[in-house]
């Protein structure tokens, strides 16, 4: 009698627990603290990061720096972050520094031109590359100086770019991860893509310089490689490691780890189709790299060996398997690796990696208190056989308090990139465990054109935006659909970027499946976005080249039978478009082409347009409103 009574209390017990739980919310999500992992302390034995909270109300956040033992324990508020971790832009011998600024080079204004005019706001060009991302160029490029580091005097610092018109750190996201120094302190390795304007605009060729402080003089390390070579890093041994993708205009090529060993260059993941190195670290010993990258709709954590300059092959060992992302690798301790991890249900954290066994342990726990009262989502794989036969993994997520008797509304969700991965990402803004949350089954599929599944897979999707893409999104939700829980008159299908362009041209195909669109910053006129947009080796690439060149098969074909705004004619379903005003990638006129066409052809539509904000939203205040938009309209829109 008292078991049962103890079994009673404790099913009791769990299911209070489990009622208490709430939702997560937009408000919920933006309260979360966000783990960067710094680095490894000099002394080896605690692990730096900083927490990052959003205040909404102020519209700015605050951060904080701690520490924590290696080996796991409490963390322990720093202020002097910088002192326990080398400084990578001071040499190995103490001597020298290096840092970044932007030099003037180039006359753009009318206050360049015409001094007597310096309230003048005029902008003239005469080549392209005249804006990026979401700025305006102004004839300033980012240099890198180097400067003595004891006695040094205002000018002693030296331009080792000598006043090109190039840029390092590369604009608009590099750091200075783009510069470092030989392990001999006598030398330093940067990246830059020397080219400037339409050639510029048109090429992925960065290459690796190598700058000697005592001479001055410049080699390029990687003459004749063509694509992206970034992301350069020494070991001990003086060997250089880096990123590199083989073909010039393509950005989403598959992308190797080379290693230069005096003259000789080694390609150590050439042997494997399906990886695409995301970013790497050296082994503490130089003997190996240890690098992360997707396989099968999740980022995990590998390791290859570096033989030297031995005939022997290198071997790609994967060290981590399971459903969750490894998304940086902080440092090494002896067998044990500190690298971030995310998953569907939660954000960054800090964890431990065996990397004998790949066991995982959780170091740091910013966010526990917070999960521990918030429903967690089931996601699940699934593959789904498309149109050509192929068998697609597909991610299902399903709200936390799903019942399989009940009937949902179900989003497909279209990725963006194109060519990006759809893993087991944790995002603020298109955040599947939110969208769960609140009441929706989530499709998400690995359609053609994500890394992870091999070569072929990930290149199939490159001058063929709308044709088997789209089949593959159809045959995804379609599958799904067959189970009794969806609710297939309450179906919406939402993305951004490509995945807006996805939601434009589905919502002329598909045959009255979806009752609900939301595009955020698609593409819906490929014509005017090819003469509007800013990096051209992209559209060159992945739409076949310019819509003047009518003996351009290719080109043209995405202009007329891949190019959305040409079946507005077939639209009939509600339509929620978002834009960003600076965002140059996909810039205005496409959000604004496209709500004007639903409005008047009569759909219900409505615009979301963000001034202030690029190809994503970065302003706390206005990501909420985001979301509050984004599920009032889908409230409003599956009833």
């Amino acid at each position: 009698m008292m078991q049962r009574s103890i079994v009673t209390a404790i099913l009791l017990t769990c299911t209070v627990a489990a009622l208490a739980q709430s939702k997560l919310t937009p408000e919920l999500l933006w309260q979360l603290g966000r783990v960067s992992g710094t680095g490894i302390s000099k002394d080896g034995k605690y692990v730096v990061y900083s927490v990052s909270t959003p205040d909404v109300a102020a519209g700015k956040s605050s951060r904080k720096t701690f520490i924590i033992p290696v080996e796991g324990g409490q963390p322990i508020p720093v202020s002097n972050a910088d002192s326990l971790l080398i400084n990578k832009n001071i040499s190995p011998d103490g001597n020298y520094i290096l840092s970044n600024q932007e030099v003037k080079i180039k006359k753009i204004t009318g206050a360049d031109y015409y001094p007597d005019l310096p309230k003048s706001n005029a902008y003239i060009f005469d080549n392209l590359n005249y804006r990026h991302w979401d700025t305006w160029e102004d004839g300033k490029f980012e240099h890198v100086f180097v400067a003595p580091l004891v006695n040094s005097k205002s000018g002693d610092a030296k331009d080792i770019m000598s006043g090109e018109a190039y840029d390092c750190p590369q604009k608009p996201f590099g750091g200075d991860e783009d510069y470092i120094w030989h392990p001999d302190s006598k030398q330093v390795v940067y990246v830059t893509k020397k080219k400037y304007g339409k050639f510029y605009a048109t090429s992925t060729n960065t290459d690796l310089y190598l700058y000697n402080v005592q001479t001055g003089t410049t080699s390029n390390l990687t003459e004749g490689m063509m694509g992206y070579d970034i992301a350069p890093e020494y070991n001990q041994q003086g060997q250089l490691a880096w990123l590199s993708m083989k073909r010039d205009g393509y950005e989403a090529d598959k992308q190797d780890i080379i290693v230069l060993n005096g003259t000789i260059k080694m390609n150590l993941t050439a042997q494997r189709d399906d990886i695409h190195a995301e970013g790497f670290k050296w082994s503490t010993d130089g003997k190996k790299i240890f690098f992360w990258a997707p396989i099968n709709g999740t980022l995990q954590l590998f390791e290859v060996n570096y033989p030297g300059l031995t005939k022997m092959a290198p071997v790609i060992r994967q060290i981590t398997k399971g459903d969750f992302d490894v998304t940086g690798i902080i440092g090494q301790s002896g067998n044990t690796l500190i690298v971030s991890r995310t998953d569907m249900n939660h954000a960054a954290e800090l964890y431990r990696v065996d990397i004998s066994t790949g066991n995982m342990e959780q170091l740091t726990h910013v966010n526990d208190a917070a999960y521990s009262t918030i429903g967690m989502c089931k996601t699940e794989r699934r593959f789904v056989k498309t149109t050509d036969n192929k068998q697609m993994l597909v991610w299902v997520i399903y709200p936390p308090d799903f019942d399989p008797a009940k009937k949902y509304p179900t989003l497909l969700y279209c990725q963006g990139g194109p060519q990006s991965p759809l893993t087991q990402s944790y995002s603020f803004r298109w955040n599947f465990q939110l969208m769960a949350s609140q009441g929706y089954i989530v499709v998400a599929p690995n359609r053609r054109g994500m890394p992870g599944h091999g070569t072929a897979w990930n290149e199939k999707i490159s001058k063929d935006w709308g044709g088997q893409v789209m089949q593959d999104y159809l045959a995804a939700i379609d599958a799904v659909s067959k189970e009794k829980y969806v609710d297939v008159n309450r179906r919406g299908c939402v993305g951004a970027s490509y995945g807006g362009y996805s939601v434009y041209m589905l919502a002329g195909m598909h045959r009255n499946r979806f009752k609900t669109f939301i595009a955020h910053d698609g593409l819906f006129d490929l014509q005017s976005w090819y003469g509007t947009t800013e990096e051209l080796w992209f559209a060159n690439w992945d739409i076949g080249g310019n819509y003047w060149n009518k003996q351009n098969v290719t080109a043209q074909k995405s202009y007329t039978q891949f190019s959305p705004i040409n079946f507005v004619d077939k639209w009939n379903t509600p339509i929620m478009i978002v834009q960003g005003g600076k965002d140059f990638r996909v810039p205005i006129e496409q959000g604004l082409e496209a709500f004007q066409a639903a409005q008047l052809r009569g759909i219900k539509s409505k615009l979301l347009y963000l001034p202030d904000e690029n190809h994503w939203v970065l302003n706390s205040q206005n990501a909420l409103v985001w979301q509050r938009e984004f599920f009032g309209w889908l409230s409003e829109t599956l009833k």
